[in-house]
C-alpha cells in the first residue's frame, strides 16, 4: 500500500470567458483588436497610468548584440520591436546571414527576458496588427485557456506576472512622438548598435478580465524512507495524467502523451512498495506525483513548487519526469533508445548517476540532442520538470519524441512499443533508486 497522509492536493484554476484592454496615448483611445489585442496574465481590471516606460529597441539580451546592457527594466513598460536588427541586405547582425537567430524564432524568449528583468508590461510593436489580431482571436477570448487562481488574483509570490500587449504603429509612433517607430528601427539596423528612448508621452494600459473558478487534482502517492534520518529527503517521480480531452467530438487519448508515463510511474510505484514490504525499501522518500494541467502550461507541477509543495523543496533532491516514453520516433529505426534532456543542467552528478544505471542495466542509447541550449524545441521548458528546475532541483526528463500521432486522436494505445515502454521505465526506477539510497545527496553544481 501507498502511505498517503491528509493532504490538500486540489490545485485550484480559473479560465477566462473574455478579455478587454484598451490603450490611451496622450489624449487618444485605441480600440482592442483594431490597434492591440493581449493574453491577460492579471485578474479583474489592471490599469497601468503614465507608468515608467521605455522604448528598448528588439529587447533582446544576447552577446552580440544586448538592448538591456546598461538599463534597468525593473517596474517599467517597455516598448519593443518584433524580430531582430538587419542590414539592408537582410543579413541579421546575430547570425551574420538570412537566417534568424532565436530571438525571431522564439516568440517567447523575448517575453520570458523581460519578465525576468521585471519588466511590469510589455508592449510588443506588431506588423499588420489588425489581420494578425484576427487569426489570434479564438485564442485570446478561450475559454480552454486556464491559469492557476493563485496567479489570476495576484497571490502567487514566486510568479513574475507581466501582461503582454501587442501594438500597432499608430500607437507605437504616438508614444515615440517626432521620434517614430520607423526612425528607431532604422537607426538600430543601419549601424547593428542599440537605441533606447525614454517615452514621457502621457499614457494608460487598462485590461479587463472575467474569469471562472475550476479545480483538478495532483494525485499524490507517498512511500517513507526507511532511514531515520535520510527519510527527510524525497526523490519526487512525476507524470502528467491529463490529455486534450474531446474536441470537435474527436476523442484524443493520449496513450503516448501520457499515459505511457502515467503507467510507468505506477509500475515503479509497485517496485518500491514491494522493496518496502520485504523490509529493503529505499532509505530516502519516494513521492509518485500523477500531476494535473501539464497540457495548459504545466500547472499541476507549478502549483505544487510554487503554492503547495507538501513537503519541502529544500529537502527535494531530484526530479524524474516521465513525458511520453511508449512510442518510437522517425529518428530511430527500434525502440531501444530514450532522449534524455535536463540530466546535466543542474547537476553533474545526476547525469552520472544516469549514465551508469543504463549501462549497469537498461543498455539504451541514449540521445541528448534535445539538450542543447539552443534546441529550437525547448522541450526542456515544456514539460512538469521545469518547475523543479527553476526552484534549483536537478532534473532528468525522460521522452521518446514526437511522432506523427503527437496530439493527434490517433494516439492510441495499440500503437505503444511495450518492450520500449519496459526498459525506458527500468530506467527510471533504476536512478531513482540509486538516489533514494546513495549515502550524501547528489550536488547542485
Amino acid at each position: 500500500m501507498w502511505a498517503t497522509a491528509a493532504i490538500p492536493k486540489t490545485v485550484p484554476l480559473v479560465t477566462t470567458e473574455q478579455i478587454e484592454a484598451t490603450i490611451t496615448v496622450n489624449g487618444k483611445i485605441y480600440e482592442f483588436m483594431q490597434d492591440l489585442y493581449c493574453f491577460s496574465r492579471g485578474s479583474g481590471f489592471t490599469e497601468y497610468l503614465n507608468n515608467k516606460a521605455l522604448f528598448l529597441g528588439y529587447g533582446i539580451d544576447d552577446p552580440k548584440y544586448s538592448d538591456y546592457a546598461g538599463k534597468d527594466a525593473n517596474g517599467q513598460v517597455l516598448l519593443i520591436l518584433a524580430g531582430e536588427p538587419t542590414r539592408k541586405d537582410g543579413t541579421s547582425w546575430l547570425t551574420g546571414s538570412k537566417e534568424p537567430s532565436v530571438w525571431t524564432t522564439d516568440w517567447r524568449k523575448k517575453i520570458d527576458l523581460a519578465r525576468n528583468k521585471g519588466a511590469k508590461a510589455l508592449l510588443v510593436l506588431t506588423p499588420q496588427l489588425a489581420k494578425k489580431a484576427q487569426e489570434m482571436k479564438s485564442y485570446i477570448n478561450n475559454p480552454e485557456i486556464m491559469q492557476l487562481e493563485a496567479d489570476a488574483i495576484g497571490r502567487n509570490p514566486k510568479a513574475k506576472m507581466m501582461n503582454v500587449f501587442y501594438v500597432s504603429d499608430a500607437i507605437a509612433d504616438r508614444l515615440l512622438r517626432k521620434k517614430t517607430a520607423e526612425y528607431c528601427q532604422q537607426r538600430i539596423n543601419q549601424s547593428g548598435k542599440p537605441y533606447m528612448r525614454r517615452i514621457k508621452t502621457p499614457y494608460s494600459l487598462e485590461i479587463q478580465k472575467k474569469i471562472n473558478p475550476l479545480s483538478v487534482e495532483n494525485v499524490l502517492g507517498y512511500i517513507e524512507g526507511s532511514d531515520a534520518v535520510l527519510k527527510n529527503e524525497v526523490v519526487i517521480i512525476t507524470a502528467h495524467y491529463d490529455h486534450l480531452g474531446i474536441e470537435h467530438g474527436n476523442t484524443y487519448y493520449g496513450a503516448d502523451d501520457d499515459g505511457s508515463g502515467t503507467v510507468a510511474l505506477l509500475e515503479i510505484a509497485q517496485a518500491f512498495t514491494q522493496a518496502k514490504a520485504d523490509g529493503k525499501g529505499p532509505k530516502r522518500s519516494i513521492l509518485i506525483m500523477p500531476v494535473a494541467g501539464e497540457e495548459k502550461g504545466l500547472l499541476g507541477s507549478r502549483y505544487y513548487t510554487d503554492i503547495q509543495p507538501i513537503l519541502p523543496l529544500k529537502n527535494t533532491i531530484a526530479n524524474l519526469n516521465i513525458d511520453m516514453i511508449g512510442r518510437v520516433d522517425d529518428e530511430h529505426t527500434d525502440g531501444n533508445y530514450i532522449y534524455v534532456i535536463g540530466s546535466d543542467k543542474l547537476s553533474k552528478e545526476l547525469h552520472n548517476i544516469n549514465e551508469t544505471a543504463n549501462q549497469r542495466y537498461t543498455r539504451l542509447n541514449l540521445d541528448y540532442r534535445f539538450n542543447a541550449e539552443n534546441d529550437p524545441n525547448r522541450f526542456y521548458y515544456r514539460s512538469d520538470h521545469y518547475n523543479f528546475a527553476k526552484n534549483r532541483i536537478p532534473v532528468i526528463f525522460y521522452f521518446n519524441g514526437v511522432h506523427a500521432d503527437y496530439h493527434q486522436p490517433s494516439d492510441t494505445v495499440e500503437k505503444i512499443d511495450y518492450e520500449a515502454l519496459k526498459k525506458r521505465t527500468q530506467l527510471v526506477f533504476y536512478t531513482a533508486w540509486d538516489l533514494a539510497n546513495r549515502p550524501q545527496r547528489i550536488k547542485v553544481d
